[in-house]
C-alpha cells in the first residue's frame, strides 16, 4: 500500500513560508525564484563483534531561497520558521545575486543565467516505494538483528571479527517556485552491511569479505525477507573467506573477464555516470573533481563502447537511490538514453545547463543534500541495460577459456577526466575452460574507459540484472553527498589488463 507524507512534516508552515519568500523575491525584481524546505533524518547503527559500537540519529531542518536576478544566481538559507524570516532570506538571496552580477560584469563576462522551460507541476505529492519505514522500527530491534547476524559469522570457523552497520535516511522536501510549481516528497533509503574478518595467527595475514547486498530505496522489509536472501549470503561468506585466505596470487597479464553486477555498478558510476554529467564535461567541476573525456563536441559521435552498450539515465527506477518524483528545480523525473548502441547520445542536465547548451528541457538532475546547500547537477540512476533473451552469468563464464570472474566492489582509482582507471573487487574466481576453478587474490583490472567498454563482447540477460549503488557520491564546492543507484547485468569483456596489486604496491 502506498505511503503518505509524514504528517509531522506537513504540519510545518511550508506553504506560508514559501509564499512569503517568493513574494519578497518577486517584489525585488527576481526573474525566477524558488523555495525549498528540507527535513532530513539520518541514523546509523554499528556493531563490532556483535556488540554495539556506535549509534547516531540526527535531523537537519531548514529552508533555502534561490533566485535569478539581473542574470545572476543568488542563494540564501535559514532555519527561523517565521514569515518575516523567510522574506528576509529571500532578500539576502537577491542581494547575493546583485553582488554576483557586479563580479561577473567586472570579469568581462556577459553570460546570463537562464533556465530551460519546465511545465508547471502544481500541488504534486510523491512518496518513494517502500514497505515499512525503518524509523518506525525500534532501535533495539535493529540492533538485535545485526547482532544475531554478526553472531552467525563469528560462530563460523576462521572468522575472527565481524562488523555490522545499518544506515537509514528519511528525506522530506517541499518545493515551490515563481512559475507555480509546488511539490511535496518523501524518500526512504537504507544500507545494511556486514563484514567478516579472518586472521592467520601464524603469519599475521588477514583479509575480509563483506555482504554484496546493495543500498536501496526500500524499507525495513529489505532486512526481513524482501529483496535479498540474507540467510544464504551470511552462510556463504565464512567459507568463501577461508578459501580467499589460501588463494594463490594472480599472475598479471591479459585475461577475459566476466564482471558481476556487484562489481560493475561502480565502474559504471566512475567511468560513465560522472563522465556524462554535462556540467563536468563543460569544465564546471575542473577545480574540484575534474572534467570529462566525453566532451560536448563529441555528442552523437563518440564511440563509448561496443555496439552492445546501452546506458540510460533514470530518475524513475523503483527502489533507486536517485529516484525522485521531482528534482530540486521542480523538474519531473524522467528516463533517457546516455549511450545507445555504443555511441554517446545524451548527458545529465539541470535547467541552467540545458538552456546553455541548447536542450529544450532538463532531465531532472538538480539536487542539494541539505537546505544549506544550493542545488547542483547530480547523477541520476545510470544503468547498463541487459540484453533481452541474453545469457545467464554461468553461460557467460562458459564462453571463457582462460579468465577471471570478478564479484563485489572494493578500492578503485580513476583520473580526473574519467578515462584511465583501475578497479579491484571482493572476490575473484579463476575461469578455466568455461568453469570456475577456485579463488585468486591481489587482482585489479586496468583500462581506459573506451577500451574497456569497447571490449564488452556479451551482456547478460534480465535475470542477471541487479541495481547496485552507494550512499556517498561526492561533488561540488562546498562538498555535497548524494545517494545513487546503478543497475547492470553480468557482462563479458575480452583481453582486459589484469594487475597484481601486491606487485604494483611494491613498485
Amino acid at each position: 500500500m502506498p505511503h503518505e507524507v509524514d504528517q509531522s512534516f506537513l504540519a510545518l508552515p511550508l506553504r506560508a513560508l514559501a509564499d512569503a519568500a517568493l513574494a519578497r523575491a518577486r517584489a525585488l525584481g527576481a526573474e525566477h525564484a524558488d523555495f525549498r524546505f528540507e527535513r532530513i533524518r539520518s541514523a546509523t547503527h554499528r556493531l563490532r563483534d556483535a556488540r554495539p559500537s556506535g549509534t547516531t540519529d540526527t535531523t537537519d531542518t531548514g529552508y533555502a531561497v534561490r533566485v535569478v536576478h539581473g542574470g545572476a544566481w543568488g542563494f540564501a538559507s535559514g532555519v527561523d520558521l517565521t514569515m518575516d524570516a523567510a522574506a528576509r532570506v529571500a532578500g539576502q538571496a537577491v542581494a547575493m545575486a546583485r553582488l554576483s552580477a557586479k563580479v561577473i560584469a567586472a570579469a568581462g563576462s556577459d553570460e546570463r543565467v537562464e533556465l530551460a522551460d519546465e511545465p508547471v507541476h502544481a500541488d504534486k505529492v510523491w512518496v518513494s516505494a517502500y514497505g515499512t519505514n525503518p524509523f518506525d522500527v525500534p532501535d533495539a530491534e535493529k540492533t538485535a538483528l545485526l547482532a544475531e547476524w554478526s553472531s552467525r559469522l563469528l560462530a563460523a570457523k576462521g572468522v575472527a571479527h565481524a562488523d555490522a552497520a545499518l544506515m537509514t535516511v528519511q528525506e522530506n522536501k517541499f518545493y515551490a517556485d515563481s512559475s507555480g510549481t509546488s511539490t511535496t516528497q518523501q524518500r526512504v533509503r537504507l544500507h545494511p552491511q556486514l563484514t567478516a574478518v579472518a586472521v592467520d595467527p601464524g603469519s599475521g595475514d588477514f583479509d575480509s569479505m563483506r555482504t554484496l547486498a546493495p543500498p536501496v530505496g526500500r524499507g525495513w522489509e529489505y532486512l526481513t525477507g524482501t529483496g535479498w536472501d540474507w540467510d544464504a549470503e551470511l552462510a556463504q561468506i565464512p567459507e568463501l573467506l577461508a578459501e580467499k585466505m589460501l588463494a594463490p596470487t594472480v599472475e598479471a597479464g591479459s585475461y577475459d573477464v566476466v564482471v558481476d553486477p556487484s562489481n560493475l555498478w561502480l565502474t559504471i558510476h566512475e567511468s560513465i555516470g560522472h563522465a556524462t554529467e554535462l556540467d563536468r564535461a563543460l569544465g564546471y567541476e575542473a577545480a574540484y573533481a575534474g572534467t570529462s573525456f566525453a566532451t560536448f563536441d563529441q555528442l552523437g559521435t563518440l564511440k563509448y563502447g561496443s555496439a552492445l552498450m546501452n546506458v540510460t539515465g533514470d530518475r524513475t527506477a523503483e527502489h533507486g537511490l536517485a529516484t525522485i518524483g521531482y528534482d530540486d528545480e521542480g523538474v519531473a523525473g524522467q528516463t533517457w538514453d546516455l549511450v545507445k548502441d555504443g555511441t554517446l547520445v545524451g548527458y545529465q542536465l539541470d535547467r541552467r545547463i540545458a538552456k546553455l547548451t541548447g536542450f529544450e528541457r532538463s532531465n531532472g538532475c538538480a539536487f542539494a543534500d541539505s537546505s544549506g546547500h544550493v542545488p547542483v547537477q547530480r547523477m541520476a540512476n545510470v544503468s547498463l541495460q541487459p540484453a533481452q533473451d541474453g545469457p545467464s552469468t554461468q553461460e557467460l563464464i562458459g564462453g571463457v577459456e582462460r579468465g577471471i570472474y570478478i564479484v563485489g566492489d572494493r578500492s578503485w582509482s580513476i583520473d580526473m577526466q574519467r578515462y584511465n582507471f583501475q578497479f579491484t573487487g571482493q572476490r575473484f574466481f579463476r575461469i578455466e575452460n568455461g568453469r570456475l576453478a577456485g579463488q585468486l587474490k591481489d587482482v585489479a583490472y586496468q583500462a581506459t574507459t573506451t577500451d574497456f567498454w569497447g571490449s564488452m563482447e556479451a551482456v547478460g540477460g534480465p535475470q542477471t540484472y541487479v541495481l547496485g549503488g552507494a550512499f556517498n557520491c561526492g561533488k561540488a564546492q562546498p562538498g555535497q553527498v548524494a545517494a545513487v543507484s546503478h543497475g547492470c547485468p553480468s557482462a563479458l569483456f575480452r583481453g582486459v589488463n589484469i594487475l597484481n596489486t601486491t606487485q604494483e604496491a611494491g613498485r
